[in-house]
């Protein structure tokens, strides 16, 4: 069973999917790039967004156009929730 906490957001016309993930994930493009692609099999035929948590606030990867997007509204807008998936 596979749990994870995120967001499916459908805004000026595109549904993309935000995957929260361990920092680590962040430490290279190759494990980003890894995680996006195996979250894209749970979310087919959505963008999907990585994000971690900093102290700074989040940390967003993905599609420079949605990342953007994200960037500029504050977390608690986001419709987050638990998926679980078997």
């Amino acid at each position: 069973m596979m749990k994870l906490t995120g967001a499916v957001i459908k805004e000026q016309g595109i549904t993309f999917a935000i995957v929260a993930v361990q920092p680590h994930v962040f430490n290279s493009k190759h494990t980003l790039n890894e995680a996006a692609d195996s979250f894209s099999f749970y979310f087919p035929r959505m963008p999907i967004i990585l994000v971690r948590s900093t102290a700074k606030g989040p940390e967003y990867y993905g599609r420079t156009d949605i990342v953007d997007f994200l960037s500029n509204i504050h977390p608690s807008q986001i419709p987050w929730k638990e998926y679980t998936f078997k």
